[in-house]
C-alpha cells in the first residue's frame, strides 16, 4: 500500500518519560516507510509540575519545539507538523486555552486520561480498581462524561484513543452505543476529528481504538478521521496503518484529515489493492 497519502499525527518524545527516540528518528523511519506526513503530539505539560510522572515540563517546552525543528531540518523531504497532545480535566479550560496560545501549532490532540484527581484510568497502577461489573460501569460512565465534553469543547483539532477504559480488557455490558453515540454527537457538532488509534492492537484489549462499532456510527456522522500509531518509538511510526485503513474503508470512510495551521483538509485514503 502506498503511504503517501497518509498522515501521522500523534506521535511522543523522550520528554514525555516513557517514550524512546528523537524526534529526528521518527522523522527519518517515516520517511523510509513513504508516509506523506508526520507530527509531533507530546504530553503537554501541566499547571504544576507534579502534576504526574509521564508528560513534559512546563520548562522543556522549548527543547520540544527545539526537536521538532531539528526533525524537520534532518529530513527536508518530508513535511512535518506540530501538535500537542492536551489532556482535557474537569475544570481545566484555563490551563488549554494558555497551552494553546504558547506557539503556532498545527493542530492539538485532546485526550481524556484522567477521571478523578491522580487517577489516570490507563495507568496499570490502578489496575486493582477494576474490581467488579458495577466499577467497570461506573469508570466508564465517568470516562465519557467527560470525554463527551472533551469532543464538544472546539478547543481540538481530533481527539484521541476514544474508548481508552478498554486497554485492559474491560467493558461494560450491553450495547456500548449508550457511551459512543453523544461522544460522536458532540464531535460531529463542533467539528472535531476522530482518530483510529492503532496502538490498541498492542495492548490487553488487542483491538485498535475505537471500536468498529464506533466507527460505523462516526462516519455515519460524518466525523472526520485520522489514523495514527501513537508512537512512542521509531519503529511504532505507521504501524499497522494498512491493517487501519482496510478497517476505516470497511466501515465507510473514504477520507482522512490532515492538518496545518489549525486547518483541516481531507485527503482520499489509499486504495487497497490485491498486493498491498
Amino acid at each position: 500500500m502506498n503511504l503517501g497519502k497518509l498522515a501521522d499525527y500523534h506521535m511522543h518524545t523522550p520528554l514525555c518519560r516513557h517514550a524512546a527516540g528523537e524526534p529526528v528518528e521518527y522523522a527519518r523511519k517515516a520517511a523510509e516507510i513513504g508516509l506523506g506526513e508526520i507530527g509531533f503530539s507530546d504530553h503537554s505539560p501541566a499547571e504544576e509540575n507534579e502534576f504526574d510522572d509521564w508528560r513534559m515540563l512546563l520548562e522543556e517546552f522549548p527543547e520540544y519545539l527545539e526537536g521538532v525543528s531539528a526533525a524537520r531540518k534532518a529530513v527536508p523531504e518530508l513535511t512535518v507538523r506540530l501538535g500537542l497532545e492536551v489532556d482535557y480535566l474537569e475544570h481545566g479550560e484555563p490551563w488549554i486555552e494558555k497551552l494553546s496560545s504558547m506557539t503556532d501549532y498545527d493542530y492539538l490532540i485532546g485526550s481524556v486520561h484522567y477521571i478523578a484527581p491522580g487517577w489516570d484510568i490507563d495507568n496499570p497502577k490502578w489496575i486493582g480498581r477494576w474490581s467488579g461489573i458495577a466499577e467497570i460501569e461506573e469508570i466508564w460512565e465517568a470516562y465519557w462524561r467527560l470525554y463527551t465534553r472533551c469532543a464538544g469543547s472546539g478547543y481540538f483539532d481530533f481527539i484521541a484513543h476514544p474508548d481508552l477504559p478498554k486497554k485492559f480488557g474491560h467493558k461494560p455490558e450491553g450495547d456500548l452505543r449508550r457511551f459512543y453515540e453523544p461522544a460522536i454527537e458532540a464531535a460531529s457538532s463542533s467539528g472535531t476529528a476522530i482518530e483510529i488509534n492503532t496502538s490498541g492492537w498492542h495492548k490487553d484489549c488487542a483491538e485498535q481504538y475505537p471500536a468498529r462499532q464506533f466507527l460505523e456510527i462516526m462516519n455515519e456522522a460524518g466525523v472526520s478521521l485520522v489514523i495514527s500509531s501513537d508512537a512512542h518509538a521509531p519503529d511504532d511510526v505507521g504501524r499497522d496503518f494498512e491493517r487501519a485503513v482496510c478497517l476505516a474503508l470497511d466501515t465507510g470512510f473514504t477520507q482522512s484529515a490532515r492538518f496545518k495551521q489549525r486547518k483541516k483538509t481531507l485527503v482520499e485514503l489509499p486504495t487497497v489493492t490485491s498486493g498491498s
